[in-house]
């Protein structure tokens, strides 16, 4: 795992300078080596996730500026009996605190907000930052995208439990009575630190 997850830092860096230059080249020779670096590290990529080649390149568009880590925004929020909020994920049937990749347009706390609201119907309003993840330094699977997560923890509202498309289920489990992890987009020691704010509301916010 280790090894893979390192293969796949390089095959990300190779890409994200690959299409940087391409923005930037000025002459045909260059612009080719760019994009044959490009389907290397597509290539790359694939092998490590075990996807079809045409997958990954499906994930990218062609950049026309210079290229950034993607953000995956994850709302944070406890019910009275110190419980936390999680989804099910339609995706692998898996569990995960509820968010996903920002939208343009919105700001992180409004996709913070936008997000619990379309994924469990509930209402709430966010408090404060509680971490800015770098994924590349959690035990994430591979995945081809380079990201940054960021938890905003928010305040329960009201609303009621409602349907999506995307989640199977939602619920509040306590820290110890924790469902099967979508480790893609959740960890148990992402769960654990959250709760440490439950704990002790002072703690500042951490950034990798």
């Amino acid at each position: 795992m280790k090894i893979e997850k390192e293969l796949l830092e390089i095959a990300q860096q190779i890409r994200a300078l690959s299409q940087t230059g391409l923005v930037y080249s000025d002459n045909e020779y260059n612009t080719e080596r760019y994009e044959e670096l490009v389907h290397l590290s597509n290539s790359m990529t694939a092998l490590i996730t075990n996807n079809e080649i045409s997958t990954i390149e499906g994930c990218f568009r062609v950049e026309d500026d210079y290229v950034t880590p993607k953000v995956d925004v994850r709302a944070v929020v406890f019910n009275d009996k110190d419980e936390i909020l999680l989804v099910q994920e339609r995706a692998d049937g898996a569990w995960a605190i509820p968010g996903g990749w920002a939208d343009v347009g919105y700001s992180p706390k409004e996709i913070a907000v936008k997000e619990v609201k379309e994924e469990t119907g509930l209402n709430v309003i966010p408090i404060r930052l509680l971490a800015v993840l770098d994924k590349k330094c959690h035990n994430h699977p591979p995945a081809p995208h380079y990201a940054y997560k960021i938890f905003i923890l928010c305040k329960l509202i009201d609303g009621e439990f409602t349907s999506a498309f995307d989640i199977l289920d939602k619920g509040f489990f306590k820290q110890d009575e924790l469902p099967p992890l979508s480790e893609e987009r959740t960890l148990k020691s992402q769960i654990d630190l959250v709760f440490e704010y439950k704990k002790n509301p002072d703690k500042e916010a951490i950034i990798d």
